[in-house]
């Protein structure tokens, strides 16, 4: 059977969030690279393997609006560099069992269930006032926003800082697993929640 990266089992990841367990594709591939043959499909990214989506988010060029207090911009240095961002991520997952001494790839997932929202708030507008109204995060929702924001607290941790991306991507995803309420995806998190709960 094929391991990420050639070194990690993905076999053996449990996940224990029922609603997640579809979306979170665990396929053994040692190249975590689809070519983007999901695209023209509805739901193709179900169909993605994890650790890539983990990748094609960090292709990202920053903010590009003021988040936690500044404004983040790489000037797209990552974007379209795939083969590069997947450097990152092996140096990451590297960290991640130095540190924990147990799968990356269980952490990652870890993470993901720990940060991923499970209420939001969406506009509704009635006689021309809108209003803000608690609702529930679909599974695919629940996990774009998990990932969103890892990779966010990534390129915000290494943006004008000695830390490198892939240090700041292992601590965070550390964190995140352990539920830390230090983890910026674990904030962003509480705080879509506490949103939706005023909402309600």
């Amino acid at each position: 059977m094929e391991k990420i990266f050639d070194k990690y089992d993905i076999s053996e990841v449990k996940v224990t969030d029922p609603s997640l367990k579809k979306y979170l594709d665990l396929s053994p591939v040692s190249i975590p690279h689809s070519h983007g043959r999901h695209t023209k499909k509805q739901f193709g990214k179900m169909k993605v393997n994890i650790v890539e989506r983990l990748v094609n988010k960090l292709m990202r060029g920053g903010t590009g609006e003021k988040t936690s207090g500044k404004v983040i911009r790489t000037h797209g240095r990552l974007q379209g560099k795939k083969f590069r961002t997947m450097k990152i991520v092996e140096e990451a997952f590297d960290s991640i069992a130095k540190g924990t001494k147990s799968n990356p790839i269980q952490v990652f997932v870890d993470a993901i269930q720990n940060t991923a929202p499970r209420e939001d708030t969406t506009r509704v507008q009635y006689g021309g006032v809108s209003y803000q109204v608690a609702v529930d995060v679909s599974a695919g929702r629940r996990l774009d926003m998990a990932l969103r924001n890892i990779t966010l607290s990534a390129i915000i941790g290494a943006f004008d800082k000695k830390k490198t991306l892939s240090e700041a991507l292992a601590d965070e995803i550390t964190l995140a697993a352990k539920n830390d309420p230090n983890s910026y995806a674990i904030k962003k998190r509480d705080e879509t929640e506490r949103m939706a709960r005023s909402a309600r």
